[in-house]
């Protein structure tokens, strides 16, 4: 009986079908570990394996943006504090060895110990819903971007007589003519005909892409504004910047403990490397990378057009600071001003999802 009553801490390491499972107690002692199969019937199963060995105090779980998504979701409707884990560094894996339990093992020690203590993203809001929408239009622009890139290349390349009618026109009306080439589907073993069918293909399927991403702007625009109109209203913040920044940020407030803990997770934070009688600091290059750029385009568009920056930049510049170091102090200002913004919505948005 004292066995159940025992507080114990679980670690995940998840995979696409499977999850590995391990439980210690609250001296990082081994207790059990087990696999479970990635299905919703396995969650169950996994939760009730870890409360035979006493009651659980929170559990680990590595990847809960990927692979361990919905059991993160599920641990956290049973009322069970869930806990991101990193996955282990190279360096440790290359001392310590790989396997499922081991790496279950060390997401529940770093659990235990509180060196892993990041707060998931519940990723069942208006912000997850962003997020997913984001997802699809990033893909059609990379797409696009591709097809583009392929047209030109294709242009370049073409049999004389085809090349000089398009290679001088720009995009637009270059997908344009090559939408309207005339192809001879009898003929396509003779180059020219086959540069033009192949063209006309491209140019169909840049059409299509475009049409996609207009229709992803539609969506997302007013669900943004609607979402976050504090963050929307920040000078050179625009819908794919403020859709960058939530999906960072999550739907809880609470992932966002400080100004600092939001930089950090931006990678805008400087980085202490001071040693004897040195005392400096080197940039940041980790956290989320996308919000990173996010930051960097404020900023650009701040320097552009914002007499309040305008006038900044020229006094560090007078003290001396690159272009590269004010982009990194405008950064990390401009944190700090998102950080506000964004913990007011999601706040007032979390206050209108209990009512």
């Amino acid at each position: 009986m004292a066995a159940k009553k025992r507080p114990v801490t679980g670690g995940v390491d998840t995979h696409g079908k499977t999850h590995h499972a391990a439980v210690v107690d609250q001296t990082g002692r081994k207790l059990g570990d087990r696999e479970f199969p990635a299905t919703a019937a396995g969650y169950g199963q996994l939760l009730t394996w870890l409360r035979r060995f006493g009651q659980v105090v929170k559990v680990g779980v590595e990847g809960t943006g990927t692979y361990g998504a919905g059991l993160a979701r599920y641990l956290a409707e049973q009322q069970i504090e869930v806990v991101e884990v990193d996955r282990p560094d190279r360096k440790t894996r290359r001392t310590k060895g790989k396997s499922d339990p081991i790496d279950a093992y060390a997401a529940a020690r770093a659990t235990l110990s509180g060196q892993a203590c990041g707060v998931p993203k519940t990723r069942i809001g208006a912000v997850e819903a962003i997020r997913v929408l984001r997802t699809s239009r990033r893909g059609a622009v990379k797409a696009h971007t591709a097809a583009v890139n392929q047209l030109h290349g294709l242009v370049v390349s073409a049999p004389e007589p085809l090349r000089a009618q398009l290679v001088d026109l720009s995009t637009t009306n270059l997908v344009r003519a090559c939408a309207q080439l005339n192809v001879d589907e009898t003929a396509l073993h003779d180059p020219d005909q086959a540069t033009a069918a192949a063209l006309r293909d491209i140019a169909h399927r840049i059409q299509a892409l475009h049409a996609e991403i207009r229709q992803a702007d539609r969506r997302l625009r007013p669900l943004i504004t609607c979402t976050a109109p504090k963050l929307s209203a920040l000078y050179g913040v625009g819908p794919e910047v403020a859709g960058q920044l939530l999906a960072t940020a999550g739907d809880n407030s609470e992932r966002l403990r400080s100004e600092a803990a939001f930089a950090h997770l931006c990678g805008v934070a400087p980085i202490p490397v001071s040693s004897g009688r040195t005392d400096r600091h080197r940039l940041d290059r980790a956290g989320d990378r996308a919000a990173n750029n996010a930051l960097y385009t404020i900023a650009l568009c701040r320097m552009r057009n914002d007499p309040r920056t305008r006038a900044y930049v020229d006094r560090r510049t007078k003290q001396g600071l690159s272009k590269k170091d004010i982009l990194r102090c405008l950064k990390r200002y401009i944190a700090r001003e998102a950080h506000t913004a964004l913990l007011a919505d999601l706040t007032s948005l979390n206050t209108l999802d209990t009512r």
